[in-house]
């Protein structure tokens, strides 16, 4: 259980400490292009396992993956001064291309989890480019709208007082301001939303319904006025899709992948739910949508398609 993580910033150090607590891998290697930093993160997190779970955590090369299952790709290009996001968009597709290439020169079956974002278009990008080193698409898995699921159960569990991981509520589409909130089929433990509200006698409105839609929505623009980066959530979600590959839990995830038709839009990268087992991506599952909420992700899978033909027709 062997996870390589490429970029040590505070997305990729945070996953390796969640990894860590969570038990999910008995070795992490950190790498980047700064190696002070990853060799400080490593140690850093090295001087915590004495107190979670004997883990092997520290920096390393490309060479150090030649044995891992998993690799975290959580490296990107900062956006410079006037810099254009399609130009930004190709000096991470470069990035990339460097990744993939190193990567595949050491380990002949590697599968990616992509954290980098826009991470719908950065994964589109990394389907293609590992298509050129014999790397199937179904082992490209983009973190996708994992965080903004468990955002969404998150502030459903706050007003009806259940845990979280009790309730069964999806955000589809792209991981941004397009994503579509599926209300239509929301569950707790197998009992739909509307009779268990009703049955507890608990209060909802359309108000309540766009003030959890708006804190969903919202939710990384809050916390990166507050702070400037969000890397604890995104941390959790890399952490969970580790430990489900790497136990083959066949677990139900809202990731980022590759569609050949998504609502009439062809060819086009966006979240779903998917079965996610040992050899990563097991399929999308079916969901049963409204005619609003189909509207509303078809709208989705044109923005995202519309970014990704910016890019290529650039190239």
């Amino acid at each position: 259980m062997k996870v390589g993580i490429i970029g040590s910033g505070m997305v990729g150090a945070t996953s390796a400490y969640a990894i860590m607590m969570r038990k999910a891998a008995n070795e992490i290697v950190l790498i980047d292009a700064n190696q002070k930093r990853a060799v400080a993160e490593a140690e850093d997190i090295q001087h915590a396992v004495p107190f979670v779970h004997a883990t092997d955590v520290y920096a390393g090369g490309y060479e150090d993956l030649s044995d891992a299952k998993i690799i975290v790709i959580a490296a990107g290009a900062s956006q410079k001064p006037g810099e254009t996001r399609l130009s930004l968009m190709e000096r991470n597709a470069s990035i990339l291309r460097e990744i993939i290439s190193n990567v595949a020169r050491v380990n002949t079956r590697p599968l990616f989890l992509i954290a980098t974002n826009p991470v719908d278009i950065i994964t589109h990008i990394s389907v293609n480019i590992a298509k050129e080193f014999n790397i199937p698409a179904e082992r490209i898995i983009g973190s996708g709208t994992t965080l903004d699921t468990a955002r969404f159960r998150t502030l459903l569990g706050k007003h009806i007082n259940v845990d979280p991981q009790n309730i069964h509520a999806y955000v589809i589409g792209e991981h941004g301001d397009s994503e579509v909130l599926t209300w239509s089929n929301i569950d707790i433990g197998g009992v739909s939303f509307e009779d268990f509200t009703e049955f507890r006698s608990i209060s909802f409105n359309e108000e309540i319904k766009r003030e959890i839609d708006n804190g969903v929505r919202n939710a990384a623009y809050k916390i990166i006025e507050g702070k400037g980066s969000t890397y604890y959530g995104i941390g959790a979600a890399i952490a969970k899709l580790v430990d489900v590959i790497n136990r083959d839990n066949r677990a139900v995830l809202t990731v980022s992948t590759f569609k050949e038709d998504v609502e009439g839009i062809k060819n086009v990268t966006l979240s779903l739910p998917h079965l996610i087992g040992g050899e990563g991506d097991l399929g999308v599952l079916p969901i049963r949508l409204n005619v609003k909420e189909k509207a509303l992700l078809k709208k989705s899978a044109q923005i995202i398609r519309e970014k990704i033909n910016e890019y290529e027709n650039k190239k």
